[in-house]
């Protein structure tokens, strides 16, 4: 069965994600639309649509902030409220629509997760997955650009 969404811990990924968003705070908003950026991207390949939950009581929303999209959905847990809550909920939510992929590094949300019967990634497990899904798309359009440029070239 084809996954039908990745609920990620947005700030457990930011700070399994060093080499994204180099030398900026993990909790900044060019951090978060870097991390928003990158799984917008991944979304569109996999073809899987994401959901990012991110603490509210670390930051708020920026008012510039990305907005949410169908595929690329950006939540912050409700005052009082862990992402790890707002990800449970949401899974429990979610779960009868198909299996879903849940990206965190905190064990206990692991295994509350595991329990409702979602898939469980590490942060960095997700990371070199989703680098690969991007950098093999990336060589496929520079082969595909390079074909096209010959074939203008003979034309």
């Amino acid at each position: 069965m084809a996954l039908v969404r990745i609920l990620v811990d947005g700030f457990g990924l930011l700070q399994g994600w060093p080499s994204l968003a180099p030398g900026k705070p993990r909790h900044s908003t060019l951090a978060r639309q870097e991390l928003i950026g990158r799984l917008t991207r991944y979304s569109d390949v996999a073809g899987t649509p994401v959901t990012l939950v991110f603490d509210s009581g670390t930051t708020g929303r920026d008012p510039d902030e990305t907005p949410s999209t169908a595929d690329m959905e950006i939540v912050y847990s409700r005052i009082g409220q862990t992402a790890g809550q707002t990800l449970e909920r949401t899974a429990f939510r979610l779960k009868p629509y198909g299996e879903l992929l849940a990206v965190t590094d905190d064990p206990a949300e692991q295994e509350r997760l595991a329990r409702l019967g979602v898939k469980i990634s590490a942060c960095a497990a997700f990371v070199t997955t989703v680098e690969a899904a991007i950098a093999e798309l990336e060589d496929k359009l520079r082969h595909h650009n390079q074909n096209e440029q010959s074939r203008f070239r003979s034309a």
